[in-house]
C-alpha cells in the first residue's frame, strides 16, 4: 500500500496556517476535485485524500496529534488509535468533516442553495401587474381621472388569507416547519432539514380548510382601480402604483401595477416633449400682403400678426403655449410653422385678377436671380 501524503502536503498549506486557511483550502480543492465536476480520472482518490486531510486538519485535538505523532495517531493497528481508535483511517475520515462546509461548497458549484433549504413559510412579495392604457391626446395634455380592470391575486376575505380555520401546531414538525431527515452518502451519514410536507413550512395545520380558496390563502379577482392621470402624459411614459396588485403570501407586501401609457395623434397638433408644434395655413394674398390670424393653442385661441412677405414654413413661436408638464413643473412652447396653400382650384375672376398680377414685375427676389443664372443659355 502506498504511503499516504502528507496531510498539509494535500491541502497545500503551511503547519503554521490558520484555521481559515485550511477551510479555505478544503473549499478550493473538494470543489476542483468532487467526482460530479472533474473530469480528472483521479478525481474521486483525490476527493476522498481532502477528506481526511481536512477531517484531521481542521479539529484542533486531531491536528495537535497528527502534529506530534504523524498518521500513526490514527492508525488502528498502532499503539495510539487502538481498538478504540478514532478511525480516520481511508475514506472512513469523511464521517467527521463538518457538512455545513461541504454543503456550502456543492451549493455554490451546482447552483443549489445552502444545506437548509428555504421553507414555505417565508414571506412572499405579491407579483407585479402591467396594463395598457390608451388616452387621447388632451387627456395627456391635460390630465384626467381613469377607471380600469385588473385581474389579481387577493386575500381569501373568508379566511383573512390564513387558508383555513381552527389553527394548530403541526404535529409532524411540532410547529417548527422544518423536519429532519438522514441520509446515508458517499460521504457517510448525515442529517439535513427540509420543509415539513405536511404544513409546508408554516409551522401549522387547520382542522378545517377555507373551501373558498382551496386552502391556500389566495383567491383570484377581478379589482377595478381608478387612477389619476397627471398633466404632460407622453405616450410611452410608464406609471407605477405601489401596493395595488396581487397580495403577497404569509405576510409579504403587495406587488405593485405598472401603467403604460399610448397616446392617441391629435388631428393639428404635434408634440415633442412639452413643446406643441402646429401648422398655419396661410393664402397666397396672406402671406404675401401680411395679416392678423388667430392661431390655435392648448390654452385656447390667440391671434398673431402675420408680416407681409412671409415665406413658407416659417416659424413663430408663442411662450409659455405649450404643455404644462405636473412631474417636471415647467410649461412648454408652441411654434407655429407656415404652410402656404395654393389653391387647387380657381373661378374667372381669381384667375384674372392672377393673369393681371403676373403681367406685373414680380421674381425680382434673391432666390430666382440665383436660380436664373443656371437657367439662362
Amino acid at each position: 500500500m502506498a504511503a499516504k501524503r502528507d496531510y498539509y502536503e494535500v491541502l497545500g498549506v503551511d503547519k503554521n496556517a490558520s484555521d481559515a486557511e485550511i477551510k479555505s483550502a478544503f473549499r478550493k480543492l473538494a470543489k476542483k476535485y468532487h467526482p460530479d465536476v472533474s473530469k480528472e480520472p483521479d478525481a474521486q482518490e483525490k476527493f476522498k485524500e481532502i477528506g481526511e486531510a481536512y477531517s484531521v486538519l481542521s479539529d484542533k485535538q486531531k491536528k495537535a496529534q497528527y502534529d506530534q505523532f504523524g498518521h500513526a495517531a490514527f492508525d488502528q493497528n498502532g499503539g495510539f488509535g487502538g481498538a478504540g481508535g478514532a478511525g480516520f483511517g481511508g475514506f472512513g475520515g469523511f464521517e467527521d468533516i463538518n457538512f455545513e462546509d461541504i454543503f456550502d461548497i456543492f451549493g455554490n458549484a451546482f447552483g443549489g442553495g445552502s444545506r437548509r433549504s428555504s421553507g414555505g413559510s417565508r414571506a412572499q412579495r405579491g407579483a407585479d401587474k402591467q396594463v395598457n392604457i390608451t388616452l387621447t391626446f388632451e387627456e395627456a395634455v391635460y390630465g384626467c381621472e381613469k377607471e380600469f380592470k385588473v385581474n389579481i391575486q387577493d386575500t381569501c376575505e373568508a379566511c383573512k388569507g390564513k387558508g383555513g380555520f381552527n389553527e394548530k401546531t403541526c404535529p409532524t414538525c411540532g410547529g417548527r416547519g422544518r423536519v429532519v431527515q438522514a441520509q446515508r452518502t458517499m460521504f457517510g451519514m448525515f442529517q439535513t432539514e427540509t420543509v415539513c410536507p405536511d404544513c409546508n413550512g408554516h409551522g401549522h395545520t387547520f382542522e378545517k380548510k377555507c373551501t373558498a380558496c382551496g386552502g391556500d390563502g389566495i383567491v383570484s379577482t377581478s379589482k377595478t382601480i381608478k387612477l389619476r392621470v397627471p398633466r404632460g402624459v407622453e405616450d410611452g411614459d410608464t406609471m407605477r402604483m405601489p401596493g395595488k396588485s396581487s397580495a403577497g403570501r404569509n405576510g409579504g407586501p403587495r406587488g405593485d401595477i405598472y401603467i403604460n401609457f399610448q397616446v392617441k395623434e391629435h388631428d393639428i397638433y404635434q408634440r415633442d416633449g412639452r413643446d406643441i408644434y402646429v401648422k398655419i395655413p396661410l393664402t397666397i394674398t396672406e402671406a404675401i400682403l401680411g395679416c392678423k390670424k388667430e392661431v390655435p393653442t392648448i390654452h385656447g385661441t390667440i391671434i398673431t400678426e402675420i408680416p407681409a412677405g412671409t415665406q413658407n414654413s416659417e416659424k413663430f413661436r408663442f411662450k409659455g403655449k405649450g404643455v404644462d408638464d405636473e412631474k417636471s413643473g415647467k410649461l412648454g412652447d408652441e411654434y407655429g410653422i407656415i404652410q402656404i396653400v395654393v389653391p387647387r382650384k380657381l373661378d374667372k375672376n381669381q384667375k384674372e385678377l392672377l393673369k393681371q398680377l403676373s403681367e406685373t414685375k414680380l421674381g425680382n427676389e434673391p432666390e430666382f436671380k440665383k436660380y436664373n443664372k443656371y437657367t439662362e443659355d
